[in-house]
């Protein structure tokens, strides 16, 4: 356990040894007046199950899907301002444990944004002095935040993910006109773990806000939980350590096989876009630029990236070897302008509407619950046809049918978001196994009953098939009740 430090009060970074995580464990006695637990009955001492994502290619991937283990039938983990978390670990058998591995704590950084009525937005204290926190000030206090009380926010920077909380509290002065606004975040090589500061993050904002340039809570905190990084020799924080924390792990893994999988967030977000996450299902798969708009709160639409990268998991070796990684941006502003012009493939968010000008740097564009895109030959995929439409009243069928068995039997093995998971990954299994097979078949020839089989229509989904089986390199011939025939896979 991490005790709270006699000189930094509102330390609240609280662990529970791994070896706890797959038993009951009783409540832990009070020390010097206080739980160690935070006051709100957040659990912040889940260990996470393993990487967060790597911006390094490698080998095929060999996915195991993890039990649940006695789960607690509340969904809605609260983060912080009470939205429910998403990004974090629950009680469950970890991959550490199958490998031998288990991640550290890594913060790369701390820090504190505030908004200055001179400068706007500018850092005004962080740790270690010398890091490289260029743009940060714009990522971690999103554009229109002044419109609101509070906000999280999920963002990368470089190779590095941030997790900063933002507060605007009204005060009587005419140099901050009337309001003060900070925001605190931290850095990490993997947003795995950073959910376990949520609390923490949100109890120092308001501090800072109370009581501006008191910085010693922070200060512990970064000594407790500083990285150990290579020596970059500026001392700028600048190359991803992944030789240090990704060894046994393969990192073409998808998101959602790297971490436990989100709690009440997944059965929010598809709740949010109904039948429209048939469509940003095969937008996933196809590893398209995804961007999504909303005006402030953000937290809520970072957990839709995260949301939106999981559905695209597939636990077929070897599967996805040769295709762009589906990459979390998070939130985004115009700042990354550069940097996203340079990406084949990602899921981000953005406040601001000018994006929705910059065709060039996205495929598809969601406002609200519109999803759209520019690309004329995207269009046929924005059409829902009969089989998505079942393959939705399926899943609502199967949640229902989750929701009564927990109600009526007291089951708390499983969850909406198992189920949810499970779902798409199977979808995704059944379509590249049967894309395997007959591409190493002595007739590799994809037939309408081949179509049905993976869980598609053979007309309506003709477009979706061919880019499917263009970008993965799959070597077939694509038969569907047309005299001529298409090679759709490698030249040789």
């Amino acid at each position: 356990m991490v005790e709270q430090s006699d000189r930094a009060p509102l330390l609240d970074w609280e662990e529970i040894p791994p070896n706890e995580l797959t038993q009951a464990v009783p409540a832990p006695a009070k020390e010097n007046g206080s739980e160690s637990n935070p006051p709100d009955g957040r659990s912040l001492g889940s260990t996470a199950l393993a990487i967060g994502w790597s911006t390094s290619s490698g080998g095929p991937a060999s996915v195991t899907t993890i039990p649940s283990v006695n789960r607690s039938p509340h969904l809605d983990h609260p983060g912080p301002w009470g939205v429910p978390s998403p990004i974090h670990a629950d009680s469950r058998i970890s991959l550490k444990e199958r490998l031998g591995w288990e991640e550290k704590d890594q913060i790369v950084a701390v820090f504190v944004v505030t908004f200055d009525t001179r400068s706007g937005n500018m850092v005004e204290w962080c740790l270690p002095q010398d890091v490289n926190l260029d743009g940060v000030e714009f990522k971690s206090m999103a554009s229109g935040s002044h419109r609101i009380a509070n906000d999280f926010i999920y963002f990368r920077k470089g190779c590095y993910f941030g997790l900063a909380c933002f507060a605007n509290m009204p005060v009587e002065s005419e140099l901050e006109r009337g309001a003060r606004m900070k925001s605190v975040g931290i850095l990490s090589p993997s947003y795995t773990l950073l959910y376990r500061y949520m609390h923490f993050l949100e109890n120092q904002v308001r501090h800072q806000l109370q009581c501006p340039g008191s910085y010693s809570p922070l200060e512990a905190f970064y000594e407790d939980k500083k990285a150990v990084l290579p020596p970059a020799g500026n001392g700028l924080v600048t190359a991803c350590p992944t030789s240090a924390w990704v060894p046994a792990i393969n990192r073409c893994m998808h998101p959602e096989m790297k971490i436990t999988h989100p709690a009440g967030c997944m059965s929010q977000f598809i709740h949010f876009f109904g039948e429209q996450i048939m469509v940003l299902w095969k937008f996933a798969l196809l590893r398209k630029r995804i961007l999504i708009f909303s005006p402030p709160p953000v937290g809520v639409v970072c957990y839709r990236v995260y949301c939106c990268c999981s559905l695209a998991n597939i636990s077929i070796p070897g599967i996805g070897v040769s295709v762009p990684e589906f990459r979390p941006f998070f939130y985004i502003n115009v700042a990354d302008i550069a940097a996203l012009a340079t990406e084949m493939s990602y899921v981000a968010c953005t406040t601001e509407k000018i994006f929705e000008e910059k065709k060039e740097l996205y495929d598809v564009y969601v406002d609200n619950q519109n999803v759209k895109t520019h690309r004329e030959s995207l269009q046929p995929l924005l059409r829902l046809n009969g089989v998505d439409r079942e393959k939705y009243r399926k899943l609502s069928e199967q949640r229902q049918l989750l929701l009564y068995t927990q109600e009526v039997d007291g089951d708390c093995t499983s969850n909406e978001e198992d189920l949810f998971i499970l779902f798409f990954m199977e979808q995704n299994n059944r379509i590249f196994q049967t894309l395997s097979e007959v591409a190493a078949s002595a007739d590799p020839t994809l037939t309408a009953e081949h179509v049905r089989a993976m869980g598609l229509d053979p007309q309506a989904d003709r477009t979706f098939l061919v880019d499917l089986l263009e970008l993965y390199g799959i070597d077939a011939m694509l038969v569907i009740d047309n005299p001529c025939s298409s090679c759709l896979g490698m030249d040789n």
